[in-house]
């Protein structure tokens, strides 16, 4: 066995990757490793990561090849790798493309060079129900409409499928791109939107039209999206996340694209137009009266000749269009999204249904580059006090979570903080109700629930942008595709749980890029030795993982105005020191 001891890495038999935070090296072996591994643990001095088959297959989806993968835990190790870790890191980034949908005239084939995987397939009952029949020892027919089911059985054995069947081209759109945009400004794709489009596009090859693309809140995903649809030329239908965010994507395709406002059409509970580009919410899709009824949206998906379906937020796309998304494989899927994280587990599906990952960056590279915003995260701890540490200890385990994390004490917390970055645009976020209309009266702030009709939403979030409202509080509701570039620092009072995509989607509220040297400050207020603190962990795994790492500061002595100098200049100092503070 050979020894790099100054080498950041420990790589385990088990497939866990041990590194260390306190390494010259740990920058640059971290960006390496979240292109194949998954983040596990972060703790201030050893984060944990894990290769999985799915990150290897996403890996090799995006063109990593084995050698790459193993060349480069060997640089960063300590200790030469173990034999199995080689193996199967070999054997699983193998499995990709080790079988192929392909298409011959109008019928869909299975097919392997590896004459005994498909012998195995034949027989095997998850996938026997969506196979016609064998072909030969390297083939078989397929169900036509049965190509995203196939694909979902076969990746649960193990075995991911490369989709090489092709799309239908969908009805032709002339669009194209704005050099000046209509508001009268220049606008080019930057250089990663322009990647990510032709690595989804892949110059109109078959491996191209499907995946996902991976960007950070505040880096243009939507762009990435407009970039897409003018590479393909084709109707396209856009499913987003809610009204607010479909507005903003039908005002950004007015704004950069040379589609007339009657080419765009909006397809939500309020209005049902469906035009070229039609944007419709998860919401109207999956409404229906009845558990046991049909959703009776559903037809927007599949009876009209869309060439391109493209899917913000993926993270969030409701379980039942998944099952929507498995009967309409022959269209192209571009999925946008901050995170792959998702927190109902299906992360296969995504895969299978949508696409593998087929560009991402990471959020740290975006930051040095100027296209987001540098920011700065702290968790500030205070305690419960005597009563309710009483009530605490007597609790279930949900309503312990929802003591801590109403904590009266983080009130006056809140205030010192905005008292602190007044004159900056603030978001107070939370996930109590009862907390959040408290802290709007205290803070004589706007309140936005999921209550507030979308009119008055819209209202309230353009005097944000606008500057006339300072301080909002908002719910969950305002976690994603909502577009307040102006907010420069986020107040988290409470969270969901473990939340990681939750937690990148809060930070994202603030990442849009600000005026010359504007800093923007992410606080995550947590209530110590408590489920609130156990959670809060598991929620920064995913920006730990982007290179962001959270001060640790005392809320008691924050309030007596021991450390309030120190928290004055507490940003100067992490940029200087650019390591963890406790």
């Amino acid at each position: 066995m050979s020894y790099r001891l100054e080498n950041p890495v420990i790589v385990q038999s088990d497939k866990t990757i041990l590194l260390e935070v306190d390494n010259p090296l740990y920058e640059e072996a971290r960006d390496e490793l979240l292109r194949f591994a998954e983040l596990e643990k972060s703790p201030e001095h050893i984060h944990t990561y894990k290769i999985s088959p799915l990150s290897l297959w996403n890996a090799a989806a995006a063109g990593l090849t084995a050698p790459h993968i193993l060349n480069a835990l060997e640089r960063f190790s300590k200790f030469d790798l173990p034999e199995n870790v080689k193996k199967d890191t070999v054997d699983y980034i193998a499995r990709y493309g080790r079988l192929k949908l392909i298409k011959r005239g109008k019928d869909t084939f299975l097919y392997s060079k590896d004459e005994y995987l498909i012998t195995e397939i034949w027989h095997n009952k998850s996938t026997k129900p969506y196979l016609v029949k064998k072909v030969d020892s390297f083939t078989i027919k397929i169900h036509p409409l049965m190509r995203g089911h196939i694909k979902q059985a076969l990746i649960k054995i193990g075995f991911p499928v490369e989709d090489l069947a092709g799309y239908a081209p969908g009805k032709y759109l002339d669009i194209s791109l704005r050099r000046i945009t209509k508001s009268g400004h220049p606008f080019n794709l930057r250089h990663y939107q322009a990647e990510a489009v032709e690595s989804f596009h892949a110059r109109g090859a078959l491996r191209g039209g499907s995946g996902v693309i991976v960007l950070p809140c505040g880096a243009g995903k939507t762009m990435v999206g407009l970039g897409a649809i003018e590479q393909l030329k084709c109707e396209t239908l856009i499913l987003v996340t809610n009204i607010i965010a479909l507005r903003q994507w039908i005002e950004e395709l007015k704004d950069k694209t040379n589609l007339s406002p009657d080419m765009i059409g909006e397809y939500s509970g309020e209005v049902k137009e469906i035009r070229p580009v039609t944007l419709a919410t998860y919401q109207i899709l999956t409404y229906r009266r009845a558990k046991e009824e049909d959703f009776p949206h559903f037809p927007l998906v599949n009876q009209h000749n869309w060439g391109l379906i493209i899917y913000d937020e993926v993270h969030l796309l409701p379980a039942p269009l998944f099952r929507l998304t498995a009967e309409i494989q022959a269209r192209r899927r571009l999925g946008l999204t901050a995170t792959l994280v998702r927190e109902d587990g299906l992360e296969h599906d995504v895969f299978s249904l949508i696409g593998p990952k087929k560009y991402d960056v990471p959020w740290k590279e975006l930051e040095r580059e100027g296209w987001i915003a540098t920011a700065f995260c702290f968790e500030i701890r205070i305690s419960l006090d005597e009563g309710q540490q009483l009530s605490y200890s007597v609790a279930e385990d949900r309503e312990k979570f929802r003591i801590s994390s109403e904590n009266p004490a983080k009130i006056p917390l809140v205030e010192a903080l905005i008292k602190r970055h007044e004159g900056e645009s603030i978001l107070v976020i939370g996930q109590y109700l009862k907390q959040l209309k408290l802290l709007s009266r205290i803070l004589e702030a706007p309140l936005i629930t999921g209550r507030v009709s979308n009119l008055e939403r819209a209202r309230l979030f353009q005097g944000f942008r606008e500057g006339r409202i300072e301080v909002l509080v908002v719910s969950k509701v305002a976690n994603f595709a909502v577009d307040l570039p102006q907010a420069s620092v986020a107040i988290q009072v409470s969270g969901t749980f473990g939340s990681r995509q939750e937690e990148a989607q809060r930070l994202g509220r603030i990442l849009r890029p600000k005026g010359e040297g504007t800093i923007a400050h992410f606080y995550s207020l947590v209530t110590r030795d408590t489920k609130e603190q156990h959670f809060a962990s598991n929620r920064q795994l995913f920006l730990t993982e982007q290179g962001y790492r959270y001060a640790i500061l005392d809320g008691e002595d924050l309030l007596s105005g021991e450390r309030v100098a120190r928290v004055v200049s507490l940003s100067d100092y992490v940029r200087r020191k650019k390591a963890g503070y406790k």
